[in-house]
């Protein structure tokens, strides 16, 4: 392994290592936004206190009550109009199997959709309402909804007015559900508020224990801009909340696989607050958002919300960009931005997602699909490969003679590099070819890594009983009772045999042509190097290292297979070129 090629294979992996980390720790976000642009920050002592308002109705039926569609569980609350439970009836917790639960609650015990008088999220409207329910409540469509209406009357500054809520939940699988607010002047004059806000808090499910882990859950906050089909990241919080003043098509609270976004159905007139603090012992980290109402002095006003609280999976989301295909006849409301895509590489990501998938349809095990995958791409690579695995191989066909230079130049480096570029370039050797297939395979490794990173239906997707029973989590073989600084305390297995198959991979493609003031940098390309990848991908999901570890070896066995088929006929045809020119050279002599 010469020189170049050396730097050449470093540079590569330097490239990727950046890459893997510039996705690992810094993706997304796609944007940040400062104070001076379209997010606001604001402080606590800014914010407005509530308007203090009474309930004058009196409440008979004060227990919490459960509405069961083909989707969800919802546990509504009288207390507020709110709701305290949201259970997906399809998707279980990997660990239970119990349904995930989409709402989180810290040790305040909040509930979702509760009404703010003013920006003191902190002191919610949570007097009881009164309800009714309809079920069976056919739409224009023919689909059926539950409706669940809740009603209470306030007084403020001497006037009376009534808040009512409700909610519209599709009794079929969607998990779309409208919110309605309305507020209506009980002696003609003007409702006493200024503004209201409804508010998704304290946060999206499933359960989690840790946020650190790049690999592993997180939660973020993003909105879509309301004229175009942008998604913008909420990364700048000042005491916890971020203020957004532009209309906005939807909001949302987004963990790896679940989200819950809400949409105003008009754009207008609103605020959008994001929360994001520290949470307690019993929640890690809080993520709420609020639609600020504002000019509502009005004698009446009524306002609907659409919320999507469910998985991030395109199927569930697509189809409310068509009106045809959901039951509000909803359209163009994209929700699908709120997936997770590698960004630039995005349309390499989706054509790589269609074709896992129709690979497990073929054989369903992910597993399975993701090495069929693998092969694939492989076969898209092999001429590249191909080219620099003969290069390999020539180059140690060239050994004698690279071993002949070294000797003739030990003394002079500089002509010993010039005499083996130049038996190089006779031979049509490329030193960059054996690192070619790498870079190009950058792009596609950081598509991959999006996609079997967050692919939904991996959640779950068991490849081995007992090894790997899912391909989105690292496959762990043993727990020791202590922790190990920088891989804790769960032992997994296939960064093992990933490392192994790196170092085996790098052995065999080195030549004997390596100088000795060489023999530092390949030592650190065949161990060093997959020793700091192991590290880097020791928490990754076992999906991921399934495919670079069965990347690894079917380029071994090609690299085994090259060097045993070709090394010898390369030699053999340098053998006859030398004897050519020998045979030529006595020819021209004679004459």
């Amino acid at each position: 392994m010469d020189r170049n090629t050396i730097i050449a294979i470093v540079l590569s992996v330097i490239v990727i290592t950046v890459g893997m980390t510039i996705n690992t720790v810094f993706f997304p976000p796609e944007y940040n936004y400062t104070e001076s642009e379209e997010v606001e920050t604001i402080a606590e002592s800014d914010e407005a206190d509530n308007v203090d308002i009474t309930a004058t109705s009196d409440v008979e039926n004060i227990q919490p009550f459960i509405i069961e569609t083909d989707a969800y569980l919802i546990e509504f609350d009288p207390a507020g109009a709110s709701v305290s439970s949201i259970k997906l009836k399809n998707h279980t917790e990997s660990t239970t199997g119990e349904p995930v639960e989409l709402i989180l609650k810290d040790s305040s015990g909040k509930n979702a959709f509760l009404l703010y008088t003013g920006n003191d999220f902190d002191d919610p409207v949570d007097d009881y309402f009164s309800y009714s329910i309809q079920e069976n409540v056919a739409t224009d469509n023919g689909n059926l909804i539950t409706l669940v209406d809740f009603t209470q009357t306030f007084e403020a500054e001497g006037s009376s007015f009534e808040i009512a809520k409700s909610f519209a939940v599709p009794e079929n699988d969607e998990y779309l559900f409208k919110v309605n607010v309305s507020m209506t002047s009980l002696d003609g004059s003007e409702i006493p508020l200024d503004s209201y806000a409804l508010g998704y808090d304290p946060q999206v499910g499933p359960e989690f224990e840790d946020l650190s882990n790049s690999y592993g859950e997180y939660r973020r906050m993003y909105y879509k801009e309301a004229d175009s089909n942008k998604r913008r990241n909420v990364t700048d919080f000042e005491n916890g909340f971020a203020e957004v003043t532009e209309p906005v098509g939807w909001a949302a609270t987004a963990g790896k696989y679940f989200a819950v976004i809400g949409a105003p159905e008009s754009a207008d007139s609103y605020v959008t607050e994001f929360r994001q603090e520290s949470g307690d012992s019993i929640l890690l980290q809080t993520n709420s958002f609020y639609f600020v109402r504002n000019n509502i002095r009005n004698s009446e006003i009524s306002d609907t919300y659409d919320y999507y609280a469910g998985p991030k999976l395109s199927s569930a989301l697509d189809i409310y960009n068509v009106a045809n295909n959901n039951t509000f006849a909803i359209s163009a409301l994209k929700l699908d931005e709120v997936l997770d895509s590698s960004s630039w590489l995005g349309w390499l990501q989706t054509i790589l997602k269609w074709v896992l998938n129709f690979f497990h349809r073929i054989i369903p095990n992910y597993g399975v699909a993701i090495i069929l995958l693998t092969i694939l791409v492989k076969l898209i690579i092999q001429p590249l490969s191909k080219k620099g695995m003969d290069s390999t191989a020539k180059m140690a066909a060239l050994s004698p003679k690279l071993e002949e230079i070294k000797t003739k130049y030990a003394d002079n480096p500089e002509a010993m590099n010039a005499a083996m570029a130049k038996l190089y370039k006779e031979e049509g050797i490329s030193p960059m070819g054996s690192c070619l297939p790498m870079l190009i395979q950058f792009p596609i490794f950081i598509a991959l890594y999006g996609l079997l990173s967050t692919h939904y239906e991996l959640r779950g997707a068991m490849f081995i009983p007992g090894w790997i029973p899912d391909l989105s989590v690292p496959d762990t073989v043993f727990t020791l009772p202590f922790s190990i600084p920088f891989l804790g305390d769960d032992i997994h297995l296939l960064p093992i045999i990933y490392t192994a198959s790196m170092i085996f991979s790098m052995k065999i493609t080195q030549t004997a042509n390596t100088q000795s003031s060489q023999q530092g940098m390949m030592t650190f390309m065949t161990y060093g190097m997959p020793v700091i990848f192991f590290f880097i991908l020791y928490n990754a999901p076992s999906g991921l290292l399934l495919y670079w570890t069965v990347m690894n070896f079917i380029s071994i066995l090609q690299q085994i297979y090259v060097n045993k088929k070709k090394t010898k006929k390369y030699a053999q045809e340098i053998k006859e070129r030398e004897e050519a020119k020998i045979n030529r050279y006595k020819t021209r002599k004679r004459k």
